[in-house]
This record gives C-alpha cells, sequence and structure tokens, in this order.
C-alpha cells in the first residue's frame, strides 16, 4: 500500500467509549518495550507518529490510526511490565478485551514477540487470549537487526514451538532499523482488506 495520508484519529483510555469505525482494522498487541511504536512508524513511512520511549509500559490507550481513509491500524496497549500496578494491568486487559469482543470491523491481530528470546509466559497467556477471542495471531519477530542472519529460523523455531502455535501460523521477521520485513507484513495486511478497499473493477472477475 502506498502511504498518501495517516492521522491519528481517536485515541480511547480505561473509560473512552470505543468508536465504531466503517473501514477494516487491524491490531496490534505486544509487551511493553517490544518494539510496537517503531514497527508502527515504520509501516507507516513516519519517524515519530507512534511515540516510542525508552520507559516500558507508556501505551495506555487504545490508539486508531485512519490510513488513506482506507483503514486503521490499531495500536493496543503494551503488555507485561512488572512496575505497572496490578490494578492498571487488569484495566488495561480489560479494555483490550473489550476492543477485540466489540470491534465489526478487526480482521486480524499481529502478536509482536521480541525475537532474541523465548516467548515469556506473558506471550503465551497474549496469545492464548486473542485465540480465544476468535481471532488467529499473526506473529511479528521484532528486533531483526538484533541477532545475526545464521540465527534466524533457529530464533524463529523457538518463538514457534513456545508459543505452541497452531499450524499455519505466519511468523514474519522485522528490523526497525533496516526495515527488513516491511513489504511482507504491508502484503499480508493488503491481503487480509484487498476485498472491501479495492476500487471495484480491480476485484471483479471477468
Amino acid at each position: 500500500m502506498v502511504i498518501k495520508t495517516v492521522n491519528l484519529e481517536t485515541v480511547c483510555g480505561v473509560t473512552s467509549v470505543l468508536p465504531v469505525n466503517d473501514k477494516p482494522e487491524i491490531a496490534f498487541a505486544g509487551k511493553s518495550n517490544v518494539g510496537k511504536s517503531s514497527l508502527i512508524n515504520g509501516l507507516m513511512n513516519r519517524k515519530s507518529l507512534a511515540r516510542t520511549s525508552a520507559q516500558p509500559g507508556k501505551t495506555q490507550t487504545i490508539n486508531f490510526y485512519n490510513i488513506n481513509d482506507s483503514m486503521y491500524l490499531v495500536d493496543l496497549p503494551g503488555y507485561g511490565y512488572a512496575k505497572v500496578p496490578q490494578q492498571e494491568k487488569e484495566k488495561w486487559g480489560k479494555m483490550i478485551e473489550k476492543y477485540l469482543h466489540r470491534s465489526k470491523q478487526l480482521r486480524a491481530v499481529f502478536l509482536l514477540i521480541d525475537i532474541r528470546h523465548a516467548p515469556s509466559a506473558n506471550d503465551k497467556q497474549m496469545y492464548d487470549w486473542i485465540s480465544y477471542q476468535g481471532y488467529a495471531p499473526i506473529i511479528i519477530a521484532t528486533k531483526l537487526d538484533k541477532i545475526k542472519r545464521s540465527q534466524v529460523s533457529k530464533q524463529v523455531k523457538l518463538i514457534r514451538e513456545g508459543l505452541h502455535v497452531k499450524p499455519g501460523t505466519q511468523i514474519l521477521p522485522f528490523s526497525a532499523l533496516t526495515k527488513q520485513g516491511r513489504e511482507e507484513i504491508w502484503a499480508l495486511m493488503d491481503q487480509l482488506i484487498l476485498p472491501e478497499t479495492a476500487p471495484a473493477e480491480e476485484t471483479s472477475e471477468e
């Protein structure tokens, strides 16, 4: 997809009413400090649209980015940061659950996992939780530039086995530094939303 316009259209806190959108949504979930903001900036070719921070647990809202007025990229709060009070974690959990349960436009959920490490207990819990909500999580293995090329297949296997992913689950390595993996992620997102966003003449059969 060629990015023409990007707009942070809606920011939802714990007490906010979720928007009723009329365009397809793709959501991104991930542990705090896994590189979610960097991924979103990389996908949208913007340096600081999603705020990156050295302080984990910074994203405490659900952010809806309107892309080309044809789809929404939805940034979910980071999870698993130890210094966040349990009460806050529970509020964020309920907020994410409400979104996954109520969104009529959500087409897919991408789950970000740090490629350098085996999935944590929080990662496994989130994978199972997203699956329980009726979605088949697509895995993005972040921080690809932090490991050697020869280690990639081994680390991807570690993620696959650590999460006990369902057969056919896609794992897409990504580097925010080199943008490696960006085209593959966009190709998959286009595939997920194309029937709804493409002009009629492009989708009709001869």
